[in-house]
C-alpha cells in the first residue's frame, strides 16, 4: 500500500469512526504506524482530520434534525430527546472533550441540536480527538 493510499484509508476510517457508523479507526490507526506506511505526523494528522470532520458532520445532523424534532417520523423518541438535552445542559459544552468515547458520537450530536457555538464545537472536538491519537500512539510505541 502506497503512502497516499494509506492515508486516503486512514481519514475515511477515521471519518467513518466519527458518525454514527460502527467504525473502528484505532485498529487501522495502529496497523499503519506498526507498519511504518507513512511517518507519524501524517498519520496524526490525517486520522485527526478525518475524526473532526466526522464528528462536524454529526453536529450539522444535530442542527438539521432538531428542526423536525416534533415530527411523527422522527427516530428518536421525544423523551430520549429530552432526557439527552438535559444530560448536555447539566454537564455542558466540556462534555465534547468525550468526544472520542464509545458515547461521543451522540455528544457531537447534541451539541448540533442545542446549537452549541460551532467554533467552541470544533475547538473541544479537535482537543478530544487529535488528543486520543496522540494517546494511541503513544501506547503503540511503547510496544
Amino acid at each position: 500500500m502506497g503512502e497516499l493510499t494509506a492515508l486516503i484509508t486512514l481519514f475515511a476510517a477515521s471519518f467513518g469512526a466519527a458518525t454514527l457508523l460502527p467504525f473502528q479507526s484505532e485498529v487501522v490507526f495502529v496497523g499503519m504506524q506498526l507498519r511504518g506506511s507513512a511517518p507519524l505526523p501524517l498519520l496524526l494528522f490525517w486520522a485527526s482530520v478525518g475524526n473532526v470532520l466526522g464528528s462536524c458532520l454529526n453536529y450539522a445532523i444535530g442542527r438539521f434534525a432538531a428542526e423536525y424534532e416534533d415530527r411523527r417520523w422522527f427516530p428518536v423518541p421525544k423523551h430520549t430527546m429530552e432526557r439527552a438535552e438535559r444530560w448536555y445542559a447539566k454537564w455542558g459544552y466540556w462534555t465534547l472533550l468525550f468526544s472520542w468515547a464509545p458515547f461521543g458520537d451522540g455528544v457531537t450530536v447534541i451539541a448540533g441540536v442545542l446549537r452549541t457555538r460551532f467554533l467552541l464545537f470544533l475547538a473541544l472536538v479537535t482537543v478530544a480527538k487529535t488528543g486520543r491519537y496522540l494517546v494511541v500512539a503513544w501506547a503503540t510505541a511503547q510496544l
